[in-house]
């Protein structure tokens, strides 16, 4: 004779109370999908890695993905990646997972990869804004969209405030200069400041190394280069050791929670990237990511890309001009873009002040001479090249 749904009731309460007291962790447990084929490694590394997520993680259910492995853990059958990754897709549709972690996922234009590196001068925690994907095919719109999916990755990981630095590489001047405005317009963004004498929200390699923000801002593809370094230094590259993998895909509507690792991971850091995904679970990152393209959107975001589309459809911004009498020019002027360095120079040249085209050791300079640099600095403000 069958149980009676009360007493099924019941019977599920105290094996929940029985895990609880097991695991010493009460409610529910975010379930983390893990596909283990297509590592360079080995589906076993993987599942290696599974197994110590769940260890140490009580709070994590994790479910495995794949064919030809012992665990036990709970297994989903199948047989190659495109199975698994349709299986993976179905099960976070239908939220039987809330998160999953894989390799090799084509994410959609418009999303791309938060990373997540412990960084080697002080152990510090950073994350790199971002890794993989493509937020926009333009690129200083993109890196804008970065730092949005930066914040809201962090801010899904329990950092209230968490700082922002861009890193220095092309983009990074113009970048500054729109957040700053964004910042006027009311959304909230706290900026860091670099380690090195002239401080600065532009980052260097030294910053990088002491994870001086919270939050670095690249593009992806030097997002994914720094993603190698940081993960693998220790073991000569073809292991990575270190991190949370290359981290959630984001996007303004994106719907679902994957995080990405690569086919070098091994059991570390596919443990720490199921750490990362349920944490992203937890924090609602997509509820957060939400938040932030809405209090972005009221500061002006719009009408701040709409710009900056504008900007790069004109192929030249000063037209040619003669340049006026040479003169010795030693006076340097950062805080300009190296793509639009040029143009800088033949803005100051329109108005018959001499300036030739520099490389300081924090970037790109105009040069000009000291007598000019009042008037120089007003044309480069009123132009928007600083």
């Amino acid at each position: 004779m069958g149980r009676s749904p009360i007493r099924e009731a019941i019977a599920d309460v105290f094996d929940e109370m029985a895990q609880a007291l097991e695991t010493g962790t009460f409610g529910k447990r975010n379930r983390v999908g893990l596909t283990i084929l297509g590592s360079e490694h080995g589906p076993e590394e993987l599942v290696r890695g599974a197994e110590l997520a769940q260890k140490q993680n009580p709070d994590i259910q994790v479910v495995v993905i794949g064919s030809g492995v012992q665990t036990n853990l709970e297994v989903v059958g199948a047989l190659d990646e495109k199975e698994a990754h349709v299986t993976m897709n179905e099960m976070l549709s239908n939220h039987t997972l809330d998160a999953a972690v894989t390799m090799h996922y084509n994410f959609p234009i418009g999303v791309s990869t938060v990373g997540r590196v412990i960084t080697p001068a002080k152990g510090k925690e950073m994350f790199l804004a971002t890794t993989t994907g493509t937020s926009a095919t333009e690129r200083i719109i993109a890196m804008l969209k970065n730092t949005v999916y930066g914040i809201a990755v962090a801010k899904a990981c329990d950092k209230a405030n968490p700082t922002v630095g861009i890193l220095n590489i092309d983009g990074a001047r113009q970048v500054e200069r729109a957040l700053k405005k964004l910042k006027e317009g009311g959304y909230q963004i706290d900026f860091a400041e670099s380690a090195r004498a002239d401080g600065g929200v532009v980052m260097r390699g030294n910053d990088l190394l002491m994870g001086v923000p919270d939050i670095m801002v690249d593009d992806s593809l030097t997002g994914n280069v720094l993603m190698k370094i940081f993960s693998a230094y220790s073991s000569g590259g073809n292991y990575e050791t270190v991190g949370y993998g290359y981290g959630p895909g984001v996007g303004e509507d994106y719907d679902r929670i994957i995080c990405i690792v690569s086919r070098e991971s091994g059991a570390p850091v596919i443990s720490k990237a199921i750490k990362f995904a349920s944490d992203c679970a937890k924090g609602n990152l997509m509820e957060k990511a939400r938040a932030e393209f809405s209090a972005a959107k009221k500061a002006g975001w719009d009408d701040l890309l709409r710009s900056i589309s504008q900007g790069t459809q004109k192929v030249n911004k000063v037209r040619e001009v003669t340049p006026p009498l040479k003169k010795p020019v030693t006076d340097p002027i950062p805080g300009i873009e190296v793509m639009q360095l040029e143009d800088a120079v033949q803005a100051l040249w329109k108005v018959s002040i001499y300036a030739e085209c520099g490389m300081g050791c924090t970037g790109p300079i105009v040069l000009i001479a000291p007598e000019d640099r009042e008037k120089a600095l007003e044309i480069l403000k009123k132009d928007e090249f600083i």
